[in-house]
């Protein structure tokens, strides 16, 4: 007889008995807004998904060599057939035994937990080039997508509910899953919206002191560029500053560096927080620890089914490198054909490789594409009644902001939503659009948003804005009481 059953009490997984941290958890790219639009799906309705950057499930073609050479890891008996240079080139072929050579299982066997040694080179290789400094392999880990290693992190960082972390608002809501799901607190930082979501260095030493005056200790930074949800790039002058502040405030700083292959103009391009700091030289660039994150998610590669990702650890004492090494091991491996990706995205074809010019006019078509839908999206938002718009200067969204009629925002309480979630599901229902409320994000008291990925194809968007602004036409006349001429 097994003591304490019985058929009357909780079980430990009815939800009451659940750890309250996972009820903690809130994740609005899959929330509420996603959830309706799948049963709208399944009743027939168009829906555009909107709502995550998603890039291939919106029609955003895999780039041919990569697909190639996976193909070739992943059914290596392609390469004993004779006719194999008939369908394949010459350098997908070699750079699929390149591959499998540092794989001797081939792909279905685990590798190191840390990666492949050899592609933990490429990738350090990459950052070199990228940046001027050498970087170490032995430093850099891949993970199944850059989320893993974001939470691998803060898993490391957070050691009680007392440990804050610092986040931009609006932000990317894996931060804040993660900070509740380990028992942390999240320390929220606002971006400025009519400085094109600059940062305010008052308001952060503000937020930091507030923070700690309410007996939590500040442990690390979060700082997201390109922006997501706001497009925004950071200047190096802003890197510098922000540096500058992790050296004071002995903070950690993890830089979320996920889109930096998207930037759609020319004053502020992609610069690395790990350049910056080694640009200022000692005692900052030995001192600030840095823990860089990257895909093959986003880019002009868009291959977020693949979950293939790194992080690059930068000034963190050995004895903290074997701890991670050592939870990294609990998962024993990250999946390898993403690992072949990612070694992919860092040496892709060079120039006088057989691939070279498909490979580089594939990647410039789809760069040039998301930089005009960017700019249709913002001046289509930015053409809309009540609606304003900051450009997106990278990543993959706009995050307009909706000046929503007191009207509407009584109609959203009596319904028993926040207001912004009352439109987007008031568009959805109308138009098929999936967005994300910007309440999921974080924002202004008072301030509503939504976010849409510029990910629809470039000959929908005229439709998709269309549909957009007749719709917000007709919101705006049912609860702001006048039309604009």
């Amino acid at each position: 007889m097994f003591g304490g059953g019985g058929g009357g009490g909780r079980k430990p997984l009815d939800y009451e008995e659940l750890n309250e941290n996972v009820k903690k958890v809130q994740y609005a790219v899959r929330g509420e807004l996603y959830l309706r639009a799948s049963e709208l799906q399944k009743e027939g309705k168009k829906i555009i998904f909107t709502n995550v950057g998603n890039p291939h499930a919106l029609g955003q073609k895999p780039l041919t060599f990569p697909r190639q050479v996976v193909a070739l890891c992943q059914a290596p008996f392609l390469l004993d057939d004779p006719n194999v240079g008939l369908i394949f080139p010459a350098d997908a072929i070699a750079r699929a035994k390149h591959y499998l050579a540092m794989a001797p299982g081939g792909l279905g066997a685990y590798s190191d937990s840390r990666g492949i040694p050899g592609i933990r080179k490429e990738v350090a290789e990459f950052i070199e080039r990228r940046d001027g400094y050498p970087s170490d392999p032995e430093l850099i880990y891949l993970t199944d997508g850059a989320s893993k290693g974001v939470m691998q992190m803060l898993n490391t960082i957070i050691r009680n509910e007392r440990d804050g972390i610092l986040v931009p608002v609006p932000q990317y809501p894996l931060y804040s899953a993660a900070i509740s799901l380990f028992g942390g607190s999240l320390v929220p930082y606002y971006l400025e919206e009519e400085a094109n979501w600059g940062l305010d260095f008052v308001n952060l030493r503000q937020t930091v002191a507030s923070a700690r005056s309410k007996g939590i200790t500040v442990r690390a930074m979060v700082i997201i560029n390109p922006g997501n949800p706001t497009g925004q790039c950071l200047s190096e002058g802003n890197i510098k500053e922000l540096l500058k502040f992790c050296f004071h405030e002995n903070l950690v700083l993890l830089a979320d560096e996920v889109y930096q292959q998207n930037i759609y103009q020319d004053e502020r391009p992609f610069i690395s927080a790990r350049k910056v700091l080694f640009d200022m030289g000692p005692p900052m660039s030995r001192e600030v620890q840095l823990v860089s994150f990257h895909t093959v998610s986003k880019g002009y590669w868009g291959e977020c089914g693949q979950r293939g990702g790194y992080f690059e650890m930068t000034n963190l004492p050995p004895k903290t490198v074997d701890e991670i090494y050592k939870v990294a091991s609990i998962a024993l491996s990250p999946n390898v054909p993403g690992q072949i990706f990612m070694g992919l995205m860092v040496n892709p074809p060079k120039p006088g490789d057989i691939s070279y010019l498909k490979f580089s006019a594939e990647s410039k078509s789809i760069l040039e594409s998301l930089r005009r839908r960017a700019r249709l999206m913002t001046d289509g938002f930015n053409s809309c009644r009540n609606v304003v718009c900051n450009f997106t200067e990278g990543a993959m969204y706009s995050f307009p902001q909706i000046r929503l009629p007191p009207k509407a925002i009584d109609a959203a309480k009596r319904a028993g939503k926040a207001a912004d979630v009352f439109y987007c599901l008031k568009l959805l229902e109308a138009t098929g659009i999936s967005t994300v409320p910007g309440s999921g994000f974080g924002q202004k008291e008072g301030v509503f948003h939504l976010r849409t990925t510029i990910l629809p194809a470039e000959e929908d968007m005229p439709a998709i804005m269309t549909s957009f602004k007749k719709f917000n036409d007709t919101f705006m006349d049912q609860y702001d009481g006048y039309s604009r001429m």
